[in-house]
């Protein structure tokens, strides 16, 4: 009878080494056992920093991403696929916005329950990433967070993103045209002449929403602050980035690419005649080459070297003086740390400024919980601490002169 079981014990002992070393590889391959840590801040040594450090705990605590959370390869990839887990829908008023290229645009506005409003008026202009729109769950996470928090939010649609907002001109929303965004700014300051901005971008949108504040001054009037999630700062680098391998980013650029199309050929009728050649179109495997044959063109720019200069915020941050929080993970898969050196070097020159670099949330991810993650997540709470921070501030300030004692010991700080 043991004769009988050795070959099978065998097999069994192979199979079972086997999947030890297979293990061992994703352990190793993805980085699993990396443990939490406390994210890096790059500021200088300034009243306000020292305030926003003392009243947002959060900088200055270590994010302990779920176990499979360690991978920024995997956060990216349940973020793409899920999203947020248990999100609700928060009920929103649908705007629409007819603008002078004779595009129209769209916004959704969520207003906080009475038992939820602070005494002043805040609202949250959002503008989120690449083909992304009011009803994408990490946004209707952010959303739902803030209006508990008795905030006003605003969230863009991205022209040509929403399947419900048709297309009215041959364009759809580019790297970093700041048209429909504005529209909806000046929307709000003229829906609630009373109410403070503060302007919230994710990916892609982090590029629209820093490009906005610092292309016109009056643009940062009446806004507390901005926010900028996982940004790549120049579109130029990030593109030539995307086309290398490593990280697997010329795989996350084919399948940008491969949303993007899906975006133009919905709206086709509207963005090409007839007889318009679309065989680059549908050859491309990379964003750079959609961009040259067909964006930059509806942009109205002669060349991709000019469409990524004019458009990147690395040419319009040094104008920003408001606060502005720059917000990147060191495991992004999307935007690696070469990209990373503008955020750096202006946080350690300009006082407003503040980059914070965690090592794990890849791109958008910033998951929290052991195994399944919260319905929430580690960055939505640091956006709305840092918010809740300056709000605070701004509220004390209006009342009188404060003082830097005073500043570390108001009411209702966390």
């Amino acid at each position: 009878m043991s004769a009988l079981w050795s070959p099978f014990e065998s097999s069994f002992s192979q199979v079972l080494v086997l999947v030890l070393v297979l293990v061992l590889v994703l352990v190793w391959t993805l980085d699993l056992m990396r443990p939490g840590s406390v994210p890096v801040i790059h500021n200088r040594e300034t009243e306000l920093n020292q305030y926003l450090l003392e009243n947002c705990p959060l900088l200055s605590e270590p994010y302990i991403p779920p176990l499979w959370g360690r991978s920024g390869h995997v956060q990216t990839w349940v973020y793409s696929l899920i999203g947020r887990f248990g999100v609700p829908s928060p009920k929103g008023e649908e705007f629409v916005m007819h603008l002078s290229d004779g595009s129209t645009a769209s916004f959704k506005l969520f207003s906080p329950s009475s038992l939820c409003r602070p005494t002043a008026d805040l609202t949250l202009a959002l503008c989120p990433g690449f083909c992304n729109h009011s009803e994408q769950r990490y946004v209707r996470s952010f959303v739902h967070e803030a209006l508990r928090q008795g905030f006003r939010c605003a969230t863009l649609n991205l022209l040509g993103a929403l399947p419900t907002v048709p297309l009215t001109a041959p364009r759809v929303f580019s790297y970093g045209c700041t048209l429909e965004f504005g529209s909806m700014v000046q929307t709000l300051k003229s829906r609630f002449p009373q109410t403070q901005l503060v302007l919230v971008g994710f990916s892609l949108g982090g590029n629209i929403v820093c490009k906005y504040l610092g292309e016109d001054r009056t643009h940062q009037d009446r806004v507390l602050c901005g926010l900028s999630v996982c940004q790549g700062y120049s579109a130029s680098r990030a593109q030539e980035s995307l086309l290398c391998w490593t990280q697997g980013r010329r795989f996350y650029n084919f399948l940008l690419t491969c949303s993007f199309r899906r975006l133009l050929l919905r709206h086709r009728q509207t963005l090409f005649s007839p007889d318009q050649d679309l065989s680059p179109l549908f050859r491309a495997t990379a964003l750079r080459d959609i961009d040259e044959h067909y964006i930059r063109r509806f942009q109205g720019y002669s060349s991709l070297k000019e469409y990524y200069e004019t458009e990147s915020c690395e040419h319009y941050l040094h104008n920003i003086s408001v606060p502005l929080l720059l917000v990147n993970s060191s495991d992004d898969p999307l935007v690696p740390p070469t990209l990373l050196h503008l955020a750096k070097s202006l946080a350690e020159s300009k006082p407003c400024v503040t980059f914070l670099l965690s090592s794990h949330g890849g791109h958008l991810g910033f998951f929290e919980g052991w195994i399944v993650p919260q319905s929430g997540s580690w960055i939505d709470r640091v956006l709305l601490q840092y918010i809740q921070a300056l709000y605070r501030r701004s509220e004390v300030m209006q009342c009188g002169h404060v003082t830097q004692t005073e500043t570390a010991h108001i009411p209702g700080h966390s």
